[in-house]
């Protein structure tokens, strides 16, 4: 697989002027007053496991609509124990009660989010979008609610995803003060989203982050989720203007520019979904202590596996 964007020189250097919207503080601040929280309710499932304990929970999100996840603890848990919130990636569901058991088995809570209306959403049990907005003309989630930031899919999904790390600090079994937040490639971008908009996290780990320079992803990456927006703007040759600046608002870079928390970033300098520079845009103008493992020859996949053992490693240095 050849270089799909810039050199690794280049992405270093690589700190382009994209201001954030002037009221998009201000923005951020209204959605998330939408909806009164609410403690998490939590039912205990039958995992079919004798060292996880997994419980279905759910969150009142955006507006209040129900989001739906799983919490897994090493089984007998008490706590309190340092906590991974993890969020999904593109399509994807929360799966079922006996998969993703990397964090329980190390001694962590795992609490992970449903992404509404995708994946496992589909199923019973799952988190639908019953306020989707006007929708856009091409397939995905990207063009969903886009003439206007207020109506946009993201809007809802970032907020679902904040509301659901704040619920992390009511788990019983969890030390509120030890939250790591975490995600892969649609997860990244949350978790970019989620580290400006809650203080006092523990830590930040965006795997090969979507969401970030979101211009630049939709005129170069040649593989979607991104091209989903050239697609639209094919379509509606009129409204780049407009799209672009509701984009804005979801702009991983103006999230990152606002988040102290120590942050572990992976970039894939062969992504053909979320090419290197735009995650590069993100980790330069990130705010807090921040680090990043870069792997030269690799796609969309990343380090797999054996950035796994860095994130342990991480994990562990901030949670214990």
């Amino acid at each position: 697989m050849p270089l799909t964007d810039l050199t690794l020189d280049d992405c270093l250097a690589y700190r382009p002027e994209v201001p954030a919207p002037a009221d998009f503080d201000d923005f951020w601040s209204r959605t998330l007053a939408r909806g009164a929280a609410a403690p998490p309710v939590l039912r205990p499932v039958d995992n079919g496991l004798a060292l996880v304990d997994t419980y279905d929970v759910t969150v009142p999100g955006f507006d209040g609509q129900p989001v739906r996840g799983w919490l897994r603890v090493p089984a007998g848990a008490t706590g309190p124990l340092g906590c991974v919130v993890e969020f999904l990636g593109y399509g994807r569901g929360r799966g079922l009660p006996h998969e993703n058991l990397l964090y329980p088995a190390a001694g962590h809570a795992h609490f992970l989010m449903d992404t509404r209306g995708q994946g496992w959403s589909a199923a019973p049990g799952g988190t639908e979008d019953p306020a989707p907005g006007p929708s856009g003309t091409v397939p995905g989630f990207l063009t969903r609610g886009v003439e206007r930031p207020e109506d946009h899919y993201y809007r809802r999904l970032f907020a679902d995803a904040a509301r659901w790390t704040e619920a992390a600090r009511a788990l019983p079994m969890v030390d509120p003060d030890r939250i790591v937040v975490t995600g892969f490639s649609q997860g990244g971008g949350i978790a970019l989203a989620v580290a400006g908009l809650v203080p006092g996290l523990a830590g930040v780990m965006p795997d090969v982050p979507f969401l970030c320079h979101i211009r630049r992803g939709a005129e170069i990456a040649p593989q979607p989720p991104y091209t989903e927006i050239a697609a639209y703007l094919a379509l509606h040759r009129d409204r780049v203007d407009r799209v672009f600046t509701t984009l804005s608002y979801f702009d991983g870079m103006h999230f990152a520019a606002r988040a102290d928390a120590p942050a572990l970033f992976s970039i894939a300098l062969m992504d053909p979904v979320c090419p290197p520079s735009t995650c590069f845009a993100a980790y330069h103008r990130y705010a807090g202590e921040k680090a990043v493992e870069v792997y030269p020859f690799n796609g969309h996949e990343g380090g797999g596996r054996a950035h796994e053992r860095l994130q342990l490693a991480f994990v562990r240095d901030r949670v214990g």
